[in-house]
């Protein structure tokens, strides 16, 4: 029943980098730089992200966690404005991986003519976290997945690839040791020339050894410059409520080391736009260098999610990069509103949970979303990552060809723990009314009903205020809005690693429908 068409979306960004990684520069061959940067560069839950240049064209991915399609793909000529145009896995997962999609690392071989996607997932077999490698002709064409190359005991997480001074390609990576309690060492390892084998012996560059960096180090990105490799780093705790997430540097003459890091650690912290800064990709426009980096704004804060970030580095008199801290958040709420109205294919902005085969069907009538009583039991889910603290979501449903329970809804976790099942707030229409509702751990309570006789076209709206207040309303057909009086509180549902969701739902039997006429965002 999947019908997926996907034109282009575009995002306004505002940068200009190259990814040069493990590469010397020579600034006689650049033309000085010249941005004028609004923070988010990449708005909304795009946590990890990773930018290369193809010829004359930039392309950007970031962390998907459970939700399909995985690990989208932007592309951008200026590194300005941004249209979503591929996924690595637009379809789900690959067959070995089960969930924990985060840290897509993309790669260019200009001599192969090739794109190549790192990324972590969690291995079905093992059960342990891998690093893996897919690779396509184009990063806007289909990819095809090599498997996993590294799954320590501990878990691989993070890869970053980089080549030494010989020409040898090297793939970096976290040993995920704080999951037990242990230390978290930063690995290479060379790879052969396809990318598909790890060769010879991993050598350890260094791990978490000093105070500020807490219970890990994680998330390196290299590059080449003044003699050295610089390796970025984030330490501390990233993902949840309690986050204190930060970022080194280190150094060394040999990407194999010894490495020694910088004695004015962190270089990225809080500000008072932003904080728990970290895991970003270190990029070169003419004689600048830049890290896009993901972070929380203080007024979204884990409601949002994780933002992309774009800050300048600046040099010390002893050559270490540093920052100012000096990033703003300055985008206007308006410019990343939202409408579909499905007549086109589904827009590439929707998700659904990566352990659901999702049904629908796009065209002149709308969506019908197939409905199912999956996800925690809130049925078949069509979602999109929230981008401000204050807006609107509204859905035209047809009644008339609706015999589902359906609506929109927020979508969290049951709490704020690592790997807490999903969970909900939303309003429900069907053929015995309205009503809202929380799921959570599987069981729903009724926060309030309205029995009213639905026919015809009927709108429904979910208002947030400051991330976590939730207010509802609904109109008939040729009516007015009506508001219900009961006012949900969210915030104990806030997901570890990502902010929450938003979107629509069709709950019953799977050979139930509900056809949505069009859905918006409005962003305050």
């Amino acid at each position: 029943m999947r019908k997926l068409i996907y034109p282009f979306v575009s995002l306004l960004i505002v940068s200009a980098c190259q990814q040069k990684s493990g590469n010397e520069h020579n600034e006689t061959d650049v033309k000085p730089s010249s941005i004028s940067i609004t923070n988010p560069v990449l708005p909304g839950d795009r946590p990890d992200p990773t930018v290369i240049q193809v010829g004359e064209e930039f392309y950007a991915s970031t962390t998907s966690n459970e939700w399909a399609p995985l690990f989208p793909i932007y592309k951008s000529s200026d590194l300005q404005e941004w249209e979503l145009v591929n996924y690595v896995f637009p379809d789900g997962a690959p067959e070995w991986a089960k969930n924990n999609f985060w840290a897509p690392e993309l790669s260019y071989d200009e001599a192969q003519g090739k794109i190549y996607a790192y990324y972590t997932a969690r291995d079905k077999s093992s059960n342990r976290l891998s690093v893996a490698v897919a690779s396509s002709s184009s990063p806007t064409g289909l990819f095809e997945d090599h498997g996993p190359l590294v799954a320590q005991e501990f878990g691989s997480i993070d890869a970053y690839e980089v080549r030494d001074d010989s020409g040898k390609i090297y793939v970096l990576w976290k040993e995920d040791g704080n999951s037990k309690g242990l230390p978290t060492p930063i690995w290479a390892q060379e790879i052969n020339e396809q990318r598909t084998r790890l060769m010879g012996k991993p050598v350890e560059l260094f791990r978490n050894d000093q105070p500020w960096e807490k219970n890990l180090v994680e998330g390196v990105s290299v590059f080449k410059e003044n003699g050295f490799f610089y390796a970025t780093y984030s330490a501390g705790a990233c993902c949840d409520k309690e986050c204190n997430y930060q970022t080194g540097v280190a150094r060394s003459k040999n990407l194999l080391g010894p490495w020694e890091k910088y004695g004015g650690n962190p270089i990225l912290a809080d500000n008072d736009d932003w904080h728990c800064a970290g895991h970003g990709t270190v990029l070169k426009n003419g004689a600048d260098y830049f890290m896009l980096y993901h972070a929380y704004n203080e007024e979204g804060s884990v409601y949002v999610g994780r933002e992309g970030v774009l800050e300048k580095l600046t040099w010390t008199e002893d050559q270490w990069p540093v920052f100012e801290n000096e990033a703003t958040y300055s985008r206007e709420k308006g410019m990343i509103d939202f409408k579909d109205t499905f007549e086109d294919g589904l827009d590439p902005l929707w998700q659904w949970r990566v352990t659901q085969n999702i049904k629908f069907e796009t065209g002149d009538n709308g969506l019908l979303l197939k409905a199912s009583e999956e996800n925690e039991n809130m049925g078949s889910l069509l979602v999109q990552s929230t981008k401000s603290t204050n807006y609107d979501l509204e859905s035209t449903i047809n009644m008339d060809r609706s015999d589902a329970k359906g609506g929109v809804l927020l979508v969290g976790a049951a709490n704020n723990g690592f790997g807490a099942p999903i969970a909900g707030i939303g309003i429900a229409a069907s053929k015995n009314g309205l009503e809202l509702f929380e799921m959570r751990d599987q069981k729903e309570t009724i926060l309030q009903q309205k029995r009213v006789v639905l026919k015809g076209k009927i709108a429904v709206r979910m208002e947030v205020a400051q991330g976590y207040l939730l207010s509802f309303a609904y109109k008939t057909e040729n009516g007015t809005w009506e508001s219900f009086d009961h006012v949900a509180d969210a915030s104990h549902l806030v997901p570890w690693g990502m902010g929450f969701r938003i979107g629509m739902f069709a709950k019953g039997a799977e050979s139930r429908t509900v056809n949505f006429i069009q859905t918006r965002i409005a962003n305050h």
